[in-house]
């Protein structure tokens, strides 16, 4: 398969569908989206208006992540860490290096994105299991 320039929702959605396929599929991962997302269609459809705002600076996306990530945390008992995280970045970084060329800005910054938000969400998730301290 020929490689790709991330520029476009087409190839945003490439990448998101690509992506979640192989979540899916994942013994590791897959268990905890696939316990949680009911409509695919709708989540992914969500997800590449997420990407596309952060890659195209399209305001197509308007939740707040953290939140929805610190709620699934709740629903599966306050069991993501950060081997999920790491799993969910490298699997990430190899569907966007089989996909997109690697000089590609656009594709890189998807990668520092992620790493990113990654952490954050790590982080959010983990302050949010902490009793509050006064």
């Amino acid at each position: 398969m020929k490689k790709k320039q991330l520029k476009t929702r087409e190839e945003v959605s490439l990448l998101v569908h690509t992506f979640y396929a192989k979540v899916r599929k994942d013994d590791f991962l897959g268990p905890i989206f696939n316990g949680i997302i009911k409509d695919w269609d709708s989540h992914l459809e969500l997800l590449t208006d997420f990407w596309e705002t952060n890659l195209l600076y399209k305001r197509k996306y308007f939740g707040n992540p953290m939140h929805a990530h610190v709620h699934v945390d709740q629903q599966v008992g306050g069991t993501i860490n950060e081997k999920h995280f790491g799993a969910w970045l490298n699997m990430w970084y190899q569907t966007i290096e089989e996909l997109f060329e690697p000089e590609d800005e656009l594709a890189q910054l998807a990668k520092n994105r992620a790493r990113h938000m990654g952490t954050f969400l790590h982080l959010n998730i983990f302050n949010a299991r902490q009793p509050n301290q006064s």
